[in-house]
């Protein structure tokens, strides 16, 4: 197995890095007490920093922004997922606990101020990538059951023909979904090289830890860049 990004998506944003993490016989299905507290403790700390202000224009937003801007994705109507967060806190609101992954990708987005995907393996055979949409891709809103195709040249994490999300970290489908069911789990982490490697870094780390930690699996990481636009793990 192994995830790609498109050399496409360097053209238009070449400073792109993301950190993988991927984690294989999860038990998803029972709680996890040391989740429920980080998950507590980000909401806390995000509360403290973000409510009652305007989340867009905060330093480690604006990046995400403009880089939706280079894809020809408008942020006002289509935020990243992590600028979802700090709204919904921005609020008054809290982030609420969904299941252990879940709760724990949650958690440290908000930590690092970085969006954080959360992508089911169960079931997968082909790779997963981020690339340009293309004719036939369907996309299944989470929630719902019924499909709609992106528009060609839209950016999108996919499995074969099955999109994964929308608008590169805008809205996430029904084909990746983490269940209570779910065993095998994609995390990718979305940053930038030239702007917050370092803090993507730091939280690839911090979450192979509490995974292998929490959960009693081994994991494995690595990172996807302009000059390594693939990896590979068993």
């Amino acid at each position: 197995m192994k995830f790609v990004v498109a050399p496409e998506i360097f053209t238009k944003l070449p400073e792109m890095y993301v950190g993988v993490v991927v984690a294989k016989g999860i038990n998803n299905a029972i709680s996890y007490d040391a989740i429920t507290t980080m998950l507590k403790q980000s909401n806390e700390q995000a509360q403290t920093k973000y409510r009652d202000v305007n989340v867009r224009e905060q330093p480690e937003i604006i990046p995400y922004r403009e880089a939706f801007r280079a894809l020809g994705i408008n942020p006002n109507r289509f935020p990243c997922s992590v600028e979802a967060l700090f709204k919904r806190i921005a609020k008054g609101h809290k982030i609420p606990s969904i299941n252990p992954l879940v709760d724990l990708n949650n958690a440290l987005s908000l930590k690092y101020a970085l969006p954080m995907g959360t992508h089911t393996l169960d079931g997968v055979a082909e790779p997963v990538t981020m690339r340009l949409a293309q004719a036939g891709d369907q996309f299944v809103p989470l929630g719902t059951d019924y499909a709609e195709e992106p528009p060609v040249g839209e950016v999108v994490y996919a499995v074969g023909s099955q999109v994964r999300t929308r608008r590169w970290t805008w809205r996430q489908s029904e084909h990746g979904k983490i269940t209570a069911t779910t065993q095998d789990v994609f995390f990718p982490i979305d940053g930038f090289v030239d702007i917050n490697k370092d803090r993507v870094d730091q939280a690839r780390m911090e979450l192979q830890e509490q995974l292998e930690t929490i959960f009693g699996v081994k994991t494995r990481t690595g990172i996807v860049d302009r000059k390594h636009p693939e990896f590979e793990w068993e």
